[in-house]
C-alpha cells in the first residue's frame, strides 16, 4: 500500500495505468520548449517519458482519502468496458482497479465521498461499472461532488463545442448521467467545504468547471491539481498547456496562481497523472517554478 499521512489525514495512491498515451511531448505540450525536454531527458525518463521512442508516459490512478471518518476518493480514472471510439488507448480497458482499491483497504460500499476535478474521460470512468446491459454507480453509498460548470458544458443536451471535439464521446452518458439519475450528485460551484480540512475550488481553464481539492491539516498543506498539469515539465514551464486545455489563456493563469500559493505555503502538489512520485513540492523561480522535492510514494516501475 502506497500511503502517506498528512496530518489527520492519510493519503494512498491507488494505480489503474502507468505508461505510454501514445503522445510526443510536442503533440501533448505544443507549447512547451523543446530544450526542456532534451535537456531533462535524465531525469524525466522512464517515469514521465520514453526516451527511446519519444512518447509521454503518464499515470492513470486515484487518491484515496481518509479524513474524519470518511472515505474520499478524488477521480476515478478511466474505467473497464467503455467504449471510446475517438480515445482508443483508453476503450474497453479491463484493469484490475477494484482489485487494487480492495488492496488499500476499501470495498466500493466504503467510499462516502466521490470527488471529480472535472469530468473528461479519464477522471469520472469509474463512477460507473456495467451491471448486465446497464451502467450503475460504482460506489452505492458515495456523493459525487461534481463541478457544475462541467456538469452544464458536457452535457450533450446543451450542445456545447468542445475543444477536445469528440474525444470525450459517451463519457457524460455512461460515466456522468447514472449517477446523476441514481440521486447520487451534488453540483457544486465556486467552492464547497468538504470538512474542516478539506475544500474544493474552482480552477478553471482545463475546462471550464476544472477543480483544485486544497488539504489542510495541522502543519500540512497539500493541493489535489487534477489536470492543472499532466508532466513535471509544466512545474518548469507553467505557460506551457496540454493540447486539451479549453481555455489555454485561463489555463495560464490558473496554473501559476495555483503553483504560486504551494509554493508560498510549502505545500504538496498532487496532480492526477504524474508517475515517478506521483506529486512534489515547488517552489519559486522567477516567473516561474522548480521542483523543490518529491513526494515519498514509490514509483511504479513497470507499465500496466
Amino acid at each position: 500500500m502506497d500511503q502517506i499521512t498528512l496530518g489527520n489525514v492519510t493519503v494512498t495512491r491507488v494505480r489503474e495505468y502507468f505508461g505510454p498515451v501514445g503522445m510526443t511531448p510536442d503533440a501533448f505540450f505544443p507549447e512547451s520548449p523543446k530544450e526542456v525536454w532534451e535537456d531533462g531527458g535524465s531525469w524525466l525518463a522512464p517515469h514521465f517519458l520514453d526516451s527511446d521512442t519519444n512518447i509521454v508516459n503518464s499515470a492513470i490512478q486515484t487518491w484515496l482519502l481518509r479524513s474524519e471518518g470518511r472515505t474520499i476518493l478524488v477521480d476515478t480514472g478511466v474505467g473497464n468496458h467503455k467504449e471510446r471510439p475517438y480515445a482508443p488507448v483508453w476503450s474497453h480497458l479491463s484493469t484490475g482497479f477494484l482489485a487494487n482499491l480492495a488492496r488499500a483497504g476499501v470495498a466500493p460500499e466504503d467510499v462516502d465521498i466521490v470527488v471529480n476535478t472535472h469530468l473528461h474521460i479519464d477522471h469520472v470512468g469509474w463512477n460507473t461499472y456495467l451491471d448486465g446491459r446497464q451502467w450503475v454507480p460504482t460506489f452505492p453509498n458515495a456523493t459525487y461532488l461534481m463541478p457544475k460548470d462541467d456538469f452544464d458544458f458536457w452535457n450533450p443536451e446543451n450542445g456545447h463545442e468542445p475543444l477536445l471535439g469528440r474525444g470525450n464521446q459517451n463519457v457524460f452518458e455512461d460515466s456522468v448521467a447514472p449517477v446523476h439519475r441514481a440521486g447520487q450528485t451534488l453540483l457544486w460551484e465556486n467552492s464547497h467545504r468538504i470538512d474542516a480540512g478539506l475544500r474544493l475550488d474552482a480552477a478553471p481553464g482545463h475546462t471550464p468547471g476544472s477543480s483544485v481539492l486544497t488539504l489542510t491539516s495541522g502543519t500540512d498543506r497539500a493541493v489535489f491539481v487534477g489536470d492543472l498539469l499532466h508532466n513535471p515539465v509544466q512545474i518548469l514551464e507553467p505557460d506551457a498547456n496540454s493540447c486539451f486545455c479549453e481555455d489555454p489563456a485561463g489555463a495560464r493563469a490558473t496554473r501559476h496562481k495555483v503553483l504560486g500559493w504551494a509554493a508560498d505555503h510549502n505545500a504538496l502538489v498532487i496532480p492526477a497523472h504524474l508517475g515517478g512520485h506521483g506529486a512534489a513540492e515547488v517552489a519559486r523561480e522567477g516567473s516561474k517554478f522548480a521542483i523543490k522535492g518529491w513526494a515519498p510514494f514509490a514509483p511504479y516501475t513497470e507499465q500496466a
